[in-house]
């Protein structure tokens, strides 16, 4: 079975916090408004609006690739679990 390509796995939000949260704590502008200095609290709260600033290539069988709508699978992942 393929992975819909509307969903994340939970690799690949851990994997999305993580980068994110590195590149606040290496000086990247936050794109939230908030007084949190912890950047995996502020990668979270990025993630809640939406507003992760990265692309997906998922790699499936066969060499190919293809591009995750971020927005579209971080807003279904609200949706069905809450908090990442």
């Amino acid at each position: 079975m393929i992975w819909p390509l509307d969903r994340f796995t939970r690799f690949e939000v851990v994997r999305l916090l993580g980068a994110r949260a590195l590149q606040i704590s290496l000086g990247a502008p936050i794109l939230v408004k908030t007084e949190e200095i912890d950047p995996i609290k502020i990668a979270k709260l990025e993630f809640k609006e939406k507003l992760i600033p990265m692309t997906i290539k998922r790699k499936l069988p066969g060499e190919e690739e293809v591009v995750i709508n971020v927005k579209v699978a971080i807003e279904n992942w609200l949706k069905e679990r809450g908090e990442p």
